[in-house]
């Protein structure tokens, strides 16, 4: 048996992302993940340990480069940066549905604990930056029960997209929502 190449992580997380936002961990095997990357089991397992790993590893690769909480994070804090999230949501790019986060956290009770904190810290944080920008508003209701309100919503919108739902009805719902959430 040879021994086996180098690979490029990056490329291989870029890869077997797609997989496993589409197919959830449970249904990607290593089989799947082999042809998608071009890279055989042996180099996989070097480079990752094990389909535990890799599928943590591309948690992180996605948290670092397609998460779109930065948006959250822009100055002024307010409704603008909360509506430019959700609209990042509905129009995800690369042809992937939803969020992969959200779309993991289906499938917790069977994830790796280390991939199961990772989600648990994500959600947190968005949470927290939700809390945040509805905090730089004058509102009636408590941030905290707002930023409850529109993370169930968000899910919801991920979950939904998943069925091919409408992208111009999924837009008009986040304008609804968050045109009433203005007013409590």
């Amino acid at each position: 048996m040879g021994r086996p190449k180098k690979i490029d992580r990056d490329d291989v997380l870029a890869k077997a992302l797609p997989l496993f936002w589409a197919r959830g961990f449970a249904d990607t095997g290593l089989q799947d993940i082999e042809m998608a990357t071009g890279t055989n089991k042996s180099s996989l397992y070097k480079e990752f340990r094990s389909k535990d790993g890799l599928f943590l590893a591309t948690l992180r690769h996605y948290g670092d480069n397609f998460e779109s909480s930065e948006l959250l994070k822009s100055e002024p804090l307010g409704w603008t940066n909360i509506e430019r999230f959700l609209k990042r949501i509905i129009e995800c790019p690369g042809g992937n549905k939803g969020c992969f986060s959200v779309n993991s956290l289906r499938e917790i009770a069977i994830l790796p604990p280390s991939a199961q904190e990772l989600l648990v810290e994500g959600r947190v944080e968005l949470d927290r930056l939700l809390m945040a920008n509805i905090g730089a508003e004058q509102t009636k209701m408590a941030p905290m029960d707002l930023a409850a309100i529109l993370s169930t919503f968000f899910s919801g919108v991920c979950i939904e997209l998943n069925f091919n739902a409408d992208v111009a009805s999924a837009e008009q719902r986040v304008r609804d929502l968050l045109g009433i959430l203005r007013n409590m």
